[in-house]
Formats: C-alpha cells, structure tokens, sequence
C-alpha cells in the first residue's frame, strides 16, 4: 500500500533509507527541527478557533516530537478523558493477554474464561466477535431504540447483569454494530483470564513500560474497570502509545506486545466506510483509513474517540498524531481532527524527512522502526 505517485516524486534511495531507532517522543525545538515550523505553523492556527474545546496535538516524526501544542489552558501535563479512544488500548491489552497465554486463543468463547456468562448471548460470542463489534448482541450505539445502548449500561445498577442480560439479535461474527457493551465485555474477559483488574494489569503491562505515571481509568459502580472507555492520558501519552503501534509492538528496544499481535490488531476486518465518514474500515477495535491528501491516498489506523480524541499512526510517513479534545456530544471535535491530521499530514508529505517516504510493508508496522 505505497503512498500513489511517490516513486515519481521523491528518488528512490530516499524511498529505502534506514529509519532512526524507535524511542520515547524526545522533544526537538521546533525552531531547528527539519520540517517543524511547516507542522507547528497549522497547529497554531487553531489558536483561533471560536470553539474552546481543542486541548492538545503532538505530532511525532521518526520518534521524536516536531510539533506540540496546546489550547485553552490544557498543559502536557494535563489529563484527558479520551472516551472511546480507551477501547483502542482494551484492544492491546487484550493483545497482551494473548501474547502471554492467559487468553489462549481469540476464537475461545467468552465463557471459557468468564463462566458466569455461560448461558447469555455474550457467553457464546468469541473473543474476536468482541474486539470486532460483531458480538451478535441486540446493542447498537447509533440506534437508541436498541435494548444494549450505553446510556443504559450506565444508568443500570449492575451493568454486569445488565450486560449478562441483553438477547442475541444475530449470529456471532456476522453483522458489526459498533457499541460499547461489548467493549466492555472484552475487558472484563481481560481481567478474569489476567486474574486482575483491567485497569491494574494496563499499569503493570503497559503503562509502567511505556513510562506512563500519571493516568487513571474510570470504573463502574460494580467495581469494573470500564473497557469500553473513560481512560485519562495526556496527549503525550497518547503519542506514545501510538509510538509503540508503530513500531511493531516495541518501545525502546523492550518487547511489550508481539509484532504479530500488533499486526493482528490493525489488520482491517470490517468495511465500516457505509456508516462511518472517518473509517474505512474496522479492525479489533482500532480503525483504518486511506486518507485522501491532495492526490495521495495515506494509509492510517486510528484510535478515536468522542470529542476528537485520537491516535493516528501513519507508517508510512514514520509519523503519530495525537489529538485530545474536549468537544463531546458533537460532531465538530470528529472533523477538526480530521481537518488538523490533514494539515499535519499535507505538510509531511511536502517536506519529507532525510529517510524519505516509504511504503507500507508487508508486515503493515514492525519494519519501519530500527533496533
């Protein structure tokens, strides 16, 4: 999936040139880095922008930070409630667990590891059915007749029960419906099989290696950390993480989620473009989009969530995006996003760094990043 037309834009050494070694985000002035004044000067733009809901963007290159910015009082220190962008990172999480054994296959059924479910509609779904939103259950978030709304997960006084209760509407790994309910069901299948709360084994296996400390994850009125979203991080921890997707599942030479599990995660599963503007398509709960950019189509997987919240990866510009946002409820903080990552990814293509821009591997992300 090369970038269309870039072997006859840029000469092809550029397009094969080694890549710098992945790494924490390390800031660089963006007064002296290559390319940094042509990303910072679109971010600064949005200074302007009437609606005061913007917090953080940083946009990483290669590792390292070209441009960051922030609005309307947030810091790099702030924490924000990145909403379903959280269901992104249930994902690796879920990944972990298989990496290490505790969830031994993805085509188990959910009862294997959560026998209190044996006999419920989410009980006979797999894991995979999950991490896809094709579960099968009657929960359809853009429909508010549906019985599985997340409005009434929260408002119920066991959302364990309510979860346990919802009926079938069609057949496993069959029809997706994005929902929350059954993101939150993944990370509950996570903590049974890890033998730990969601939220504590993210400290333990992804945070604490990534050099995350200051986060903090919402749980429900049952005690259960709340997969399907809720999740506080910086902007800059989002950028990080989205570092590690890049690379392959590595994060300064230290293995925290296989490459093969990584690229299981991205892998485009679901064509969504019908009823998402944003996606493409749809992968275990990560998204994909072939992102028009002039006369370029660039390939990018995504975590989004409501408000704007998002971590784009873009292999093949060795580029992370990350957006916090505060505009929930509405669909403007979606399309500023969009409109901000276009900008971003506008002026990496016009100033590309000394390695060039490469094509998507075979192996979609492990490539890209040195040792």
């Amino acid at each position: 999936m090369a970038l269309p037309r870039l072997a006859r834009q840029w000469p092809a050494a550029l397009l094969v040139a080694a890549l710098a070694a992945c790494q924490a985000p390390t800031s660089t002035s963006t007064s002296t880095a290559r390319g940094a004044n042509d990303v910072a000067s679109p971010l600064a733009a949005w200074d302007q922008d009437q609606d005061k809901t913007l917090q953080g963007v940083v946009v990483l290159r290669e590792g390292r930070i070209v441009a960051e910015r922030y609005y309307n009082g947030a810091t790099a220190a702030s924490l924000n409630d990145i909403r379903s962008a959280g269901k992104s990172v249930t994902a690796l999480l879920a990944t972990i667990a298989m990496d290490r054994g505790t969830i031994t296959s993805a085509s188990d059924p959910v009862r294997k590891y959560w026998p209190e479910a044996a006999g419920s509609a989410v009980g006979e779904a797999t894991i995979d059915d999950l991490l896809t939103m094709r579960s099968g259950l009657a929960a359809d978030d853009e429909d508010p007749a549906s019985p599985g709304i997340e409005d009434h997960m929260d408002e119920a006084a066991d959302p364990v029960a309510f979860l346990l209760a919802i009926p079938r509407k069609d057949a496993p790994g069959t029809t997706y419906r994005y929902n929350s309910l059954t993101a939150y069901a993944a990370g509950i299948v996570v903590g049974k099989a890890t033998g730990a709360d969601l939220g504590a084994f993210a400290g333990t296996a992804l945070f604490e290696p990534l050099g995350i400390a200051a986060w903090r994850w919402n749980k429900d009125v049952a005690g259960n950390t709340k997969g399907q979203g809720n999740l506080w991080l910086s902007t800059r921890s989002l950028a990080t993480i989205g570092e590690m997707v890049r690379c392959g599942g590595e994060f300064r030479g230290r293995r925290i989620v296989s490459a093969g599990g990584i690229e299981t995660m991205l892998r485009p599963r679901v064509p969504i473009a019908a009823t998402d503007p944003y996606a493409d398509e749809y992968g275990r709960l990560w998204y994909f989009k072939s992102h028009p950019v002039g006369d370029f189509r660039v390939p990018v997987w995504f975590a989004s969530g409501n408000g704007g919240n998002k971590i784009y990866v873009v292999p093949n510009l060795r580029m992370v995006v990350a957006i916090t946002s505060q505009a929930y409820g509405r669909g403007y903080g979606q399309r500023r996003s969009q409109e901000i990552l276009t900008s971003v990814l506008r002026d990496a293509i016009e100033h590309p760094t000394p390695a060039g821009i490469g094509s998507a591997p075979p192996g979609l992300l492990a490539p890209h990043c040195g040792r």
